[in-house]
C-alpha cells in the first residue's frame, strides 16, 4: 500500500518513508545542496520567463515594413556578462557539490563497524561483537558508523532516506557508506533497485538508541540462545534440528550454523517478519511457518506442509529466542 501523506512522505505498509526529512549530517548536507540548487534554478527560470514575457508584451509581432531589431553582435560588455554570470553560477555549484560529497561520503576507515549483505529478499547485518541480525540494524545515536555493503546474489540498493544516501551492493565488489542518526528513533530503509520477485518487500529498520541501550542490545544479540524450558518449545527445538531448517538457518547454541537464510538466534526480539512483510507477532509467525509462500511469494523458504502440531511446536520454540 502506497499513500502520499505529505511532501516527501510515503506510507509503505505500516511504516513511513520521509525522503525529505534529513536526520543526519550526511542527508542534511544533501538536502541543503538540493535547496540551494532549487533556488538558483528557480531564479534562472524566473529571469528567462520574465524576458520572454517582456518580449511578448512589448514586441508582439514583426510588422511588414518595420526594420529588423538592432543586433547586439560585437558588444563586449554583454558578451562578458553573459559568460561570467553562468560561469560563476556553475563554479559556485561545483564548490558546494564537492563540499557536500566530502560530508556525505568521506573515505572509509580500515575496518567497518558493520557489514551489511543484501540477499533475495532480506538484509543481513554483522557486527564485530559477533552479533548477526536480519532486517533490523541498531546504531548508537550521534555516532557515525562505517558500513561495508555487499551482496550474496544480485544487485541490491541500500537506502535509508532520512539517514544516508543510496548505494548499490555489488556481488564480490563491496561498497561503503557512513550512517548516523541525530536523534533516537526507528528509521525505515529498503532496496531501491529492482532485484527480483519480492524487491518491493525488502525492507529493513534502523533503530537509533542511546549508547548504553545499544551496547546492551549488542551484547544480547551476540550471546547464544537460551535452551527452552517449556515442553512444547523443547519439542520445537528437536523438530527444528531434525528438519532441513538447519541447512539454511543458524541459531547459536544449537547444531544450526548455516548462513543461507536469516540468523534466528534472537528472532523473537525483532519487530518484523519477512523483511517487513508482517509484524513479528505470534499469530504472524504461525502464518509464516504454515505457508511462507502465501505470505511472501517467491521467498526462498519453501512450504514444508507442517501439521498444526508442528507449527505450534516450532512457533513455541522460536518465540523463546528473545
Amino acid at each position: 500500500m502506497i499513500n502520499l501523506l505529505q511532501p516527501g512522505a510515503i506510507l509503505i505498509g505500516a511504516d513511513v518513508v520521509r525522503a525529505l526529512n534529513p536526520q543526519s549530517p550526511q542527508t542534511r548536507a544533501i538536502a541543503d545542496l538540493a535547496a540551494v540548487v532549487g533556488i538558483v534554478m528557480a531564479l534562472i527560470f524566473a529571469v528567462v520567463v520574465g524576458l520572454v514575457a517582456y518580449a511578448l508584451l512589448f514586441f508582439p509581432r514583426w510588422r511588414e515594413g518595420e526594420p529588423d531589431p538592432g543586433q547586439g553582435c560585437g558588444n563586449k560588455t554583454i558578451e562578458i556578462v553573459w559568460t561570467a554570470v553562468p560561469l560563476g553560477i556553475v563554479t559556485a555549484l561545483f564548490i558546494l557539490a564537492a563540499r557536500t560529497m566530502g560530508i556525505s561520503d568521506p573515505p572509509p576507515p580500515p575496518r567497518p563497524d558493520i557489514v551489511v549483505i543484501g540477499h533475495q529478499w532480506w538484509w543481513e547485518a554483522r557486527y564485530d561483537s559477533g552479533a548477526i541480525v536480519a532486517n533490523e540494524i541498531h546504531i548508537p545515536v550521534g555516532k557515525p558508523l562505517a558500513l561495508k555493503l555487499d551482496s550474496a546474489d544480485v544487485l541490491h540498493e541500500f537506502w535509508v532516506p532520512e539517514l544516508a544516501r543510496k548505494i548499490t551492493t555489488v556481488p564480490g565488489h563491496p561498497n561503503h557508506i557512513w550512517i548516523q542518526a541525530d536523534k533516537p528513533g526507528t528509521y525505515l530503509g529498503f532496496c531501491s533497485e529492482f532485484c527480483g520477485t519480492q524487491h518491493a518487500w525488502m525492507h529493513f529498520l534502523v533503530v537509533a538508541e542511546p549508547q548504553e541501550e545499544f551496547e546492551q542490545w549488542e551484547r544480547a544479540q551476540a550471546a547464544a540462545a537460551l535452551p527452552p524450558v517449556a515442553e512444547t518449545a523443547k519439542k520445537g527445538l528437536a523438530l527444528f534440528e531434525q528438519m532441513s531448517c538447519v541447512n539454511c538457518h543458524a541459531i547459536k547454541g544449537t547444531t544450526a550454523s548455516a548462513t543461507v537464510g536469516p540468523d534466528l538466534t534472537h528472532v523473537a526480539s525483532r519487530k518484523q517478519l519477512g523483511a517487513g512483510i508482517a509484524s513479528n507477532t505470534p499469530e504472524n509467525l504461525r502464518r509464516w511457518l504454515r505457508d511462507p509462500q502465501k505470505m511472501k511469494v517467491g521467498a526462498k523458504m519453501p512450504d514444508f506442509k507442517l501439521t498444526d502440531e508442528q507449527v505450534t511446536q516450532l512457533a513455541a520454540y522460536l518465540e523463546t529466542l528473545k
